[in-house]
């Protein structure tokens, strides 16, 4: 056995990200990272960005921030999704300490906008000795604004190093027994618990420009696979559990059917029982908490539904770490 094999091994989860604070001038810097990102808005620097400072970041901040007030882990200090990826992450080096392998194994989080951020873990684990290290994008669909993002990040990162670490990039996760089990299991459970009897479960993924699809992204084609999985393990008709996109932003056509649409329809239709979930989501954050548990439910109940849940994302529950542990120990596979 080689002296770098019993060298620790890094392990890095990361998500997309959350203002440092739920005030208008935290919010703006978090959108201009985010929205500045070339691979979340695939539109010419000269065309994006004079509207991105001169309309965007003087108009949106405000509203989000207040969206974020109303969700905030105010004794925290903390947006939820980072609350729920540093619990994961603290699981995770739970999980990472039972194992007998030659090589300790570090754990760290990082979210891909705000802090902490994946430059400053990578290297934080380095300086702990780590010369390999396995990065999990916790996003189950891939897209390019999500899980390209996030590999950008880490190589802008390792191309400013003299000495690299050796990096594995976690693959996405839409059709993996474990992530689907576990989504089964989570709203079987969550189900149950409801005092009604949804007639509808409409099962909501983040939207995605038309246009990045037609270039050759795949997202929509894993988000039906996770759906078309999802409803065999759960026995249910194609009526019964539907698919759709959230949270659009700006002019151009996004990817369809739009959930808002879809519960208008279906409260107009005479469904009165909807509850919804957002399989594509690995941590609850503003757009399940406040789009999804408040804009979609008033908008539901507006239209005519008279009773309406927003199921919880799988988070940092026994089968939401079932999950990570399952990723974890197939990227580290050959190392510990």
């Amino acid at each position: 056995m080689t002296s770098s094999s019993k060298t620790p091994v890094g392990l890095l989860i990361a998500n997309l990200g959350t203002p440092d604070a739920p005030d208008v001038a935290s919010v703006r810097r978090y959108l201009a990272q985010f929205l500045s990102d070339p691979r979340v808005v695939d539109l010419p620097r000269f065309v994006w960005l004079p509207a991105l400072y001169g309309v965007v970041l003087n108009t949106r901040p405000k509203k989000s921030a207040h969206a974020y007030q109303t969700i905030w882990n105010h004794d925290i200090g903390e947006g939820p999704l980072k609350t729920i990826t540093r619990l994961q992450a603290e699981k995770l080096a739970r999980w990472a300490a039972t194992l007998n392998g030659a090589a300790p194994v570090v754990v760290d989080y990082a979210l891909r906008y705000g802090s902490p951020s994946i430059p400053s873990r990578i290297e934080a684990l380095m300086a702990k000795g780590c010369e390999r290290i396995a990065l999990l994008p916790l996003y189950p669909q891939y897209a390019a604004s999500t899980n390209a993002s996030v590999a950008d990040d880490a190589f802008a990162a390792l191309k400013r190093m003299r000495k690299q670490p050796a990096l594995r990039i976690g693959a996405p996760y839409y059709d993996a027994p474990a992530y689907i089990e576990a989504l089964a299991a989570s709203i079987r459970r969550e189900l149950a618990s409801l005092d009604f009897e949804p007639e509808i479960l409409l099962a909501s993924f983040h939207g995605l420009p038309q246009l990045q699809v037609d270039r050759g992204d795949p997202y929509r084609t894993h988000c039906e696979a996770t759906q078309r999985l999802l409803r065999e393990a759960l026995g249910m008709s194609e009526e019964k559990l539907r698919l759709s996109f959230q949270s659009r932003f700006g002019r151009a056509k996004w990817i369809g059917p739009y959930t808002s649409d879809v519960v208008t329809e279906l409260a107009q239709a005479g469904v009165k029982r909807l509850a919804v979930v957002a399989p594509g989501f690995s941590a609850d954050c503003l757009e399940t908490i406040e789009e999804l548990g408040v804009e979609i439910r008033d908008l539901f109940l507006k239209k005519g539904g008279e009773k309406f849940a927003r199921l919880p994302c799988l988070n940092d529950s026994a089968e939401g770490m079932a999950v990570i542990e399952t990723l974890a120990r197939r990227e580290i596979a050959g190392w510990v």
